[in-house]
């Protein structure tokens, strides 16, 4: 299935360059419907009916242009991924402590604000044989870069290896009070109130990490 997959892409790219520009520009379409539908209804509201409705095109013509579905939500998430990169970019350099709080806040906002969007991008799973490509994981990895500042400063002393998978284990911390804290099933919880609780764990982390 994945040597078929990488049959049909590559046939794609070899095709004649008129015909390269009209896939590209059907691309960038169904992304954009893509993320109209998961912004309006959800990631369960993408199927292929309705995205082909959206995008004024045929169900084929989708998989002219993409393997599956699942690529297409990969350059959702992708996009998803670099709208809250540009949000934590945002954040001052400040104390350590408050660059911290800066980049929660910035993140709980994202969510708060897109809620949809950022939903689809934990909730979709890649069917088991599929490998998450080497692109996407670099847009992911530039997201959380922004975790590493403030703690290279905290913890000079740590490799960058170890750095990095300690800056993953803040933001799973901070991820789940806000998950837990917006979904209105389980624990839901007034933004006032979330923003104070995620404001003490996140001084308590800093507070703790100096060597």
């Amino acid at each position: 299935m994945v040597q078929e997959k990488n049959e049909r892409r590559s046939n794609l790219f070899s095709e004649r360059p008129v015909t390269v520009l009209r896939h590209q520009g059907l691309r960038r379409e169904l992304i954009a419907a893509a993320e109209r539908l998961i912004e309006g209804q959800g990631l369960g509201a993408l199927r292929a009916r309705e995205l082909a409705n959206a995008a004024g095109c045929s169900v084929g013509a989708i998989y002219n242009v993409f393997a599956d579905l699942d690529e297409l939500i990969l350059e959702v998430n992708a996009n998803t991924l670099r709208a809250m990169d540009a949000a934590m970019g945002g954040v001052a350099e400040d104390s350590p402590a408050a660059q911290f709080l800066g980049l929660a806040e910035a993140y709980l906002t994202y969510a708060a604000e897109n809620r949809l969007r950022w939903d689809a991008l934990f909730s979709h799973r890649m069917p088991p044989d599929a490998m998450i490509p080497e692109w996407f994981i670099a847009v992911q990895n530039a997201a959380f870069s922004h975790i590493e500042a403030p703690l290279a400063r905290l913890r000079p002393d740590l490799p960058a290896g170890e750095r990095s998978l300690l800056a993953r284990g803040i933001f799973a911390a901070v991820h789940g009070m806000v998950a837990l804290g917006l979904d209105q099933r389980v624990a839901p919880t007034e933004p006032p109130v979330l923003r104070g609780q995620i404001a003490l764990v996140v001084a308590a982390i800093a507070k703790g990490l100096p060597g």
